[in-house]
């Protein structure tokens, strides 16, 4: 898949879920990886086109949080950003020492609570940049990862949404990616010179998550159209059909 073509996917999204509206300034959460990096290409690329053509004047900012982890040196983004005209910044951040005090009793650190504290990381640097929208580059791998993760560890069927409003925050959270898969961020990735810092997170490639990527790419070798309907099942509202208990019936229903 293109860059354009990826462009093609977070316009759909854009207008499926009215993701982005004139005048937002939006922040893109960076972690350096190449899901977080091609996200805040595409949206200053997506900036110009809005501007340009879609009555829409967004801005776009990089945020990087500093979580701790050691040699991650951003000064290849930081030229990048330059020449692409985004604005970027760096935060320090103590993540890392919390993750270690609440690590498990193995030594492992829990990922729930890393993503926890990034979020809400990300979005407090966000507020003070005078942003309204913060956007992360979850993708539609993640979304069907996620829904295979509460189903199986949580008896429940739900993802994540790809646009939400924080009420503690005050904060719009979006999720331009939703209808783009991991491999067509890799194949488009490649057309483009962007600076990409490997992550140094002990346990990156050792999760739960990890072990669902690689059950699904197994039901995808065998079932190739199941990728797709997957992505579909997740907004497929009028093929939605779960058992209802009679308790959980509106009152004239019974």
């Amino acid at each position: 898949m293109s860059i354009k073509q990826i462009l093609g996917r977070i316009r759909k999204a854009d207008l499926d879920y009215n993701l982005m509206q004139e005048g937002d300034r939006i922040a893109v959460g960076v972690s350096g990886g190449k899901d977080s990096m091609l996200l805040l290409y595409c949206l200053a690329l997506y900036r110009n086109i809005a501007n340009r053509h879609l009555d829409k004047n967004i801005e776009i900012v990089g945020i990087h949080i500093k979580m701790g982890f050691p040699n991650m040196d951003f000064e290849k983004v930081f030229d990048f950003c330059r020449k692409q005209n985004i604005e970027f910044y760096e935060f320090d951040s103590k993540i890392y020492d919390i993750l270690k005090i609440q690590a498990n009793e193995d030594g492992t650190l829990k990922c729930s609570i890393c993503s926890k504290l990034k979020k809400g990381a990300v979005i407090n640097e966000a507020i003070k940049l005078n942003c309204n929208k913060t956007a992360f580059a979850h993708h539609a791998d993640d979304a069907i990862e996620t829904l295979f993760l509460n189903a199986i560890y949580g008896g429940r069927l739900a993802t994540f949404a790809p646009a939400m409003f924080l009420t503690n925050s005050k904060m719009n959270f979006i999720r331009p990616f939703v209808y783009t898969f991991e491999q067509d961020i890799k194949n488009a990735y490649n057309e483009v010179d962007i600076p990409i810092v490997k992550s140094t997170c002990p346990m990156d490639g050792h999760t739960k998550r990890q072990d669902i990527k690689e059950l699904l790419q197994s039901i995808y070798r065998t079932y190739p159209s199941s990728k797709e309907n997957f992505l579909l099942m997740l907004h497929n509202q009028k093929k939605l059909d779960l058992w209802v208990k009679q308790e959980d019936l509106p009152q004239n229903e019974h």
